[in-house]
Formats: structure tokens, C-alpha cells, sequence
């Protein structure tokens, strides 16, 4: 078999990362190729790569992240109240493993959303299938899923995914039916399945909020039994942004 067809088997197959890689070795004088075990494992690492670096980029399109933001920029500090330690074992993903939630609180502008939109991106670099949504999106979309009729369907689908962001939660009322998919939310994920929820109210504000008290005590003791809190603290970062 020539190179011709072993690229062109590559390319049926999909080997996407092993047909770049060996297109490459082929450009190269006879003096510089891989041969023999060589060879097999380069492509066999590069073949890898590039399916680990697809999968990064299928999981990050089915995030629908608002900020793509990498761990590694993200400021720790005391001011901010946010501790290298605490963001380091956050980053280990392991509250996602254990079913365990992240509430984060702190003023306008602070940095919440970019907190959790990092906390996501990292678990989607661990493989892990993540989803986002702003409270906003939320009630669109439950509202839609009752009319169209495929409610539990939705609710089903979002019962699957490992960890599933909330934002901006918190600023704008609330239905009882709204409550009441939230709480099955809650349900359907208690210490099976992650959340992290990102709000300007504090936590300890969120039960006035959800306002009728069975439901939101349901959905409270769901939500915060086991979580980690991260109170950010400071001036709003946009409006620094913006002096700067």
C-alpha cells in the first residue's frame, strides 16, 4: 500500500489527527521521518489530541458559555474574597463528581458571571457536559417547552447534564409554576448532579425572594445542603474597566 492510499484510509476513517500528522512526516526529507514504533506512537499521540481537542470544542459549544473564560485568569485575592486554595479545589472538580453545588453572591459587576462561566469552561476541559443559562433564558424556555408540550422532555434532558450554571438568579420575579420547575430541578439533581448559581442576592435572601414559604424551603434545602459558597466582595470590575 502506498501513502496515497493509507491517506486516503485515514480520511475514511476520521483519523483526523493521524492523517495531519503523517501528511506531515511525508513533507519531511526521508532523513527526518519517524519510522517504525516511532512513527505509530506520534500518530497515535497526535490522533489523540486531536480528539481530545475536538471533544473540548463540541462541549463548549453545547455549554453556551457567556464568557469563555480560562481558570488561569481569574484574580484571587482577599479583597475579592476569594482564596487560591478555595478556587484550586474548586478546580479539581471534584463538587461536581459528589453532586454538590457553588452559589455565588456579590454586588453588580463584581465578577460572578465570569466566576461561573470559568468553573464551567474548566469542567468541559475535564470532559465533563456542562450547560449554562441566565434566569431569563430559563423561564423562555420552560415557557416554551409547556406550550410546544415537551416540558418533561426538557426537564428530562436537563437531568442528564453534570452541571448546569444559573445565572443572574434572583433578578426578576418568579411564577409558581416557575418555582415549581426549579424545585424539580433541584429534585431530579439532589447529590446526584451539579448546579452553580450565581446571584446579587445574598443566600441568605434567596427564601424572601422565592417568597412563598413551603416551595421555598423545598427548594432551599435542596440548593444549599451541600454547597460551596463564594461571597465576592468589591467594586464593580466594568466600572474599573471602564476608569482604566
Amino acid at each position: 500500500m502506498n501513502t496515497t492510499q493509507t491517506l486516503e484510509q485515514m480520511r475514511e476513517l476520521k483519523l483526523t489527527g493521524m492523517l495531519h500528522s503523517y501528511q506531515s512526516q511525508l513533507e519531511l526529507s526521508i532523513n527526518h521521518q519517524l519510522e517504525g514504533h516511532e512513527l505509530i506512537a506520534h500518530l497515535l499521540q497526535a490522533e489523540k489530541l486531536s480528539r481530545s481537542n475536538g471533544r473540548l470544542i463540541s462541549l463548549l459549544h453545547a455549554a453556551k458559555l457567556r464568557y469563555p473564560v480560562i481558570p488561569e485568569s481569574i484574580e484571587c485575592s482577599a479583597p475579592r474574597n476569594l482564596s487560591k486554595t478555595q478556587w484550586s479545589l474548586l478546580l479539581e472538580g471534584t463538587f461536581i463528581k459528589q453532586g454538590e453545588n457553588v452559589l455565588i453572591t456579590g454586588s453588580t459587576g463584581c465578577g460572578k458571571s465570569t466566576i461561573a462561566c470559568s468553573l464551567g469552561y474548566r469542567a468541559c476541559l475535564l470532559g465533563i457536559k456542562t450547560r449554562y443559562f441566565n434566569m431569563n433564558r430559563l423561564i423562555e424556555a420552560v415557557a416554551m417547552a409547556k406550550t410546544e408540550g415537551s416540558y418533561l422532555k426538557f426537564i428530562n434532558s436537563l437531568e442528564k447534564i453534570p452541571l448546569i450554571i444559573l445565572d443572574d438568579f434572583g433578578l426578576q420575579s418568579l411564577t409558581k409554576n416557575m418555582k415549581l420547575a426549579i424545585l424539580q430541578i433541584m429534585e431530579d439533581r439532589y447529590a446526584k448532579k451539579s448546579l452553580i448559581v450565581a446571584s446579587q442576592l445574598p443566600v441568605e435572601k434567596w427564601h424572601e425572594y422565592l417568597d412563598e414559604p413551603s416551595l421555598a424551603d423545598a427548594i432551599m434545602d435542596r440548593m444549599t445542603a451541600t454547597s460551596h459558597r463564594i461571597e465576592l466582595k468589591g467594586e464593580s470590575r466594568r466600572k474599573k474597566k471602564q476608569a482604566e
